[in-house]
Order: structure tokens, then sequence, then C-alpha cells
């Protein structure tokens, strides 16, 4: 204000604009916040880095098979799925002599394949580095299955994986990070659980991925991965599509070498419906018998063996054979990602006696239900070199992506 001049108000009409672009202004910000707290309640932790990296493309086909009802969280399944494939990160450590112990396995046939398929996955896939600071898991490479082809006794074999351990902890600073925490072992053949109970240490800090995940046994279902046992290579092609066909209610032929397996074949090794033998068929009878008679059969009776685990499960998901798991404590591959009562039916061993009105009382429906699931799920329990996307491997890898996010230091 100057000498002899008084101001005047501003005119109504300014003061309206101003009020009106101030309120305008709000509208927006409160709009603009509205709808970013919808997308990131849409689509929790994933969003961000959505924005920042885009997933790979897939087609819409593969799309609709994420989001199957195999999957306990179809959507969640996809996205974290992406996730793991753009970040995930895994050291291998590189000691140990590769015509030994470490690093190579024995082979990569029969029904402890999975040992040798993953020691080869990991190395040909993206998510090997060289850089131990950007690793999320760091990968012990020591293969009991190859010591066991070498004639070694179990107390041998742990003191090798106790020596091998130690001598990893006193060379890196990784392990005491966080006590072996974000380190894991593989091991498909039940000496790796025996040689490796002697090292506590390893059992009770590191992840174990195994194909014998029994609760009575120490697995630890929220720590340890189910590594599944798969027969490589399968004799005959994939079954599916194909219910019309399979006209045997049940059907088992094996070695009795546990209890459950005893009782199955005494109370119906004579029965005209259920297709049980007391061993395994005959080859002199004809080529590929067994495998052929999965293509014949509805349910696939899966009963544990020495181990509560049975490379039948993957055989009977393979031949299109809806499996019948029998076996207590058995924490199935991928039971966290897969609704395995979709594609499955999964009893008690107590069940044994029930088993053919169990069966019987499944619905047409039902059984096409399962049937058709089951073919959605063959390529999660398939091993190849190299690895494919969504195959076992990669179903393994993600087990374990899901569980170094609550590894902290």
């Amino acid at each position: 204000m100057t000498a002899g001049k008084v101001s005047l108000p501003p005119p109504p009409s300014a003061i309206c604009s101003l009020h009106g672009s101030l309120l305008a202004l709000a509208i927006f910000t409160l709009v603009s916040f509205t709808c970013l707290s919808l997308k990131s309640l849409h689509f929790p932790l994933q969003y961000t880095s959505y924005v920042l990296s885009p997933p790979p493309q897939v087609s819409e086909k593969d799309d609709s098979e994420e989001l199957s009802d195999i999957y306990h969280f179809p959507k969640s399944f996809r996205l974290n799925y992406a996730e793991m494939e753009r970040n995930f990160k895994v050291y291998i450590y590189p000691d140990g002599d590769p015509n030994t112990f470490y690093q190579t396995p024995r082979k990569l046939t029969g029904k402890y394949a999975s040992e040798g398929y993953f020691f080869q996955n990991i190395r040909e896939s993206r998510f090997r580095t060289d850089d131990p600071d950007q690793a999320h898991l760091f990968f012990i490479p020591i293969s009991c299955h190859k010591m066991r082809g070498m004639g070694t006794s179990y107390e041998n074999m742990t003191i090798i994986v106790h020596n091998y351990v130690e001598s990893l902890i006193s060379k890196y600073p990784y392990w005491n990070r966080t006590l072996g925490a974000d380190h894991f072992f593989v091991t498909c053949h039940d000496v790796g659980v025996r040689a490796t109970e002697g090292v506590p240490l390893l059992v009770k800090n590191s992840i174990r991925v195994v194909c014998s995940p029994s609760y009575d046994v120490g697995f630890i279902p929220h720590k340890d991965v189910a590594l599944p046992q798969v027969l490589q290579p399968f004799a005959l092609p994939a079954g599916g599509n194909d219910v019309e066909n399979r006209t045997t209610l049940g059907f088992w032929a094996g070695h009795r070498n546990s209890k459950i397996r005893v009782i199955l074949a005494r109370v119906w090794e004579n029965d005209t419906e259920l297709h049980i033998k007391n061993n395994r068929i005959n080859r002199a009878t004809g080529p590929l018998l067994y495998q052929k008679q999965f293509y014949r059969t509805k349910f696939c009776i899966c009963p544990g063996g020495s181990q509560v685990n049975s490379a039948r499960i993957a055989d009977s998901i393979h031949y299109g054979c809806v499996p019948v798991i029998l076996s207590n404590y058995y924490d199935l591959p991928f039971n966290d990602i897969l609704d395995w009562k979709k594609f499955s039916v999964i009893l008690k061993e107590h069940d044994v006696y029930r088993l053919k009105y169990i069966l019987k009382d499944i619905s047409d429906t039902k059984f096409v239900a399962l049937h058709n699931s089951l073919v959605k799920v063959q390529k999660h329990f398939q091993w190849n070199s190299p690895p494919i996307r969504y195959d076992a491997f990669h179903m393994v890898m993600y087990d374990l992506w899901l569980r170094h996010h609550v590894i902290k230091y």
C-alpha cells in the first residue's frame, strides 16, 4: 500500500476462479491417489516390478493354462513366476573335484534321475550367477547318489558331506550371514537323506530339496522342498484325453517292500475289478506291459515303498492315469502351488481296506474332471535338457524362489 492510496479487495470473479482451480486440483489428486491405491491392492508386491520390467510375453493359450484351477492361487502363480524368471539368481559353489562326488551326478536315467537333471539344469539356466553378491540362494553341489554309485558307505558319506560343508563355511563368508538359511542342496536317492542326517547344521539350517519328504523324518514343509521323483526317460508317450479307453478300475504292480504294499497285495490281489499284482509284471510275457497298463486304467494306486515317495506317481501323471496317493506323512511335490485334489485321489494308509469302494464311488463326471486336470499338470513333472518353461526344474526353482523371501540378513 502506498501513501494516499487504499488497496481494494480482488473482485468476486477472481476469488471464484481461484477457488475453482484449487477444488479441481484437489479432486484430481484424490482420484489419482485412489486409482494407484486400487492398483496396488489388485497387484500386491508385483505391481511396481511390472511397471519397471514387463514380464515375458506369453500366448493367450499359455496364459489361460496358467490361470487354470489346478493351482491354489492361479493369478498369484502367474505374476510371481514371471518375477522369478526376471530376477532369481543362484550361486553354485565351484569347489570340489567334478570327477568324484561334487558338481556332477552319476547319471540322468532311472528313478533317481531328478537329482541329475537338477544339477545339469541349474548350470544351463538363466538363474545361475557367477557373482555371489547378486545371489538370492547358494547351491551346495554335492551328489550323494554319485557317492552311492561308487560304493561309499553311509558313515563315510556323512564324513565327506560334513567336511565339504565345513570347508565352504571357512572359505566363504556367505553361510555365516544366515547360518546357512539361504543355502540348499539336492538329493533324490534316500541315501542322500541318510547321509546328511549326521550333519545337523546342514539339515536344520539349509533348504533340503529331497525326493523323500516325509514329516516323520524331519522334513520341514515351510523350509524344505519336495523334489518330484521321475523315472527317466519315459518308455512311452504321454497319455491323456483318452478316458474311453480306460476300462480297468485300478492298477498296481510292484515289490512288497513296505507294510502298506503287503496289505494292498494281500487284500486285493484276487479282486476282479482291481488289477493288483504281487510283483512287477514279468517282462518275458511281452514288451512294456507294465507301462501299457497305465493307458487302460482309470486310477493307478501309488503306495509308499521304503520311503513315502514313489516314482509311480509321476508315471501315473505322465500316462494319464489318475494317481491314488496311499502314503502317510507325505508332503507332495509342489503341494503349495498345485491343488492335488484336482488331479489325484489322496487317501490315508488305513483306507486300503476300502480302496475299491472308494474308487467306485467316484462318479464318471468326477473322474473325467480329474483326468482333464491331470493332463494340464503333466508338463510340471517332466525333466528336460535344456530346461523348458514350467517343467519340473522350473517348478522346483519356483518353490525355492518362494522360500527365499523369508530369509532376512
